[in-house]
């Protein structure tokens, strides 16, 4: 269970770093013939574009608190067990292997959402950004509705 929930997590981040580079990286003309064709989600995406700090402040707050996230859920499930199996593997002192075991599940984490959250995913935006950006501008319009107060929060005590 706790595998899967750091593979959504995962692939969560994925979505808002490649829904960010397609919406930034796609041409305004591209978009424009589409929108001129009926095409309601590259309309969508044209706003979007044109209006980057709407969606902007919610790719960063979703990246952010995902990785808060993981950090959380993967200090609760492997590293209790993994310093208890340095402990008894190499006899190594309670606390230091707490403290190396912390330190491996952060690593291992952070390791694949860079890769598998972050690059990989950014890649993928850039390779077609305005068929990307068409698929994911009406869900990044709606989490930046939903998220508008607290976007408005952060704005405030900034």
């Amino acid at each position: 269970m706790d595998v899967a929930l750091l593979v959504f997590l995962i692939l969560l981040n994925a979505l808002f770093a490649m829904s960010e580079m397609a919406l930034t990286a796609a041409r305004k003309a591209r978009l424009q013939v589409m929108v001129e064709s009926g095409d309601a989600g590259a309309r969508c995406a044209m706003e979007l574009h044109d209006d980057p700090t709407k969606f902007l402040s919610v790719v960063q707050i979703g990246i952010t608190s995902i990785g808060v996230l993981n950090g959380i859920v993967g200090d609760a499930a492997f590293s209790a067990p993994f310093a208890r199996w340095l402990h008894e593997t190499f006899d190594i002192h309670d606390r230091a292997a707490e403290i190396t075991a912390t330190a491996m599940v952060v690593v291992v984490i952070t390791f694949l959402t860079i890769i598998f959250g972050e690059l990989v995913p950014k890649r993928l935006g850039q390779m077609d950004p305005e068929a990307v950006a068409r698929l994911v501008a009406r869900p990044m319009e709606w989490l930046s509705i939903v998220a508008r107060p607290f976007v408005k929060l952060l704005s405030f005590s900034t």
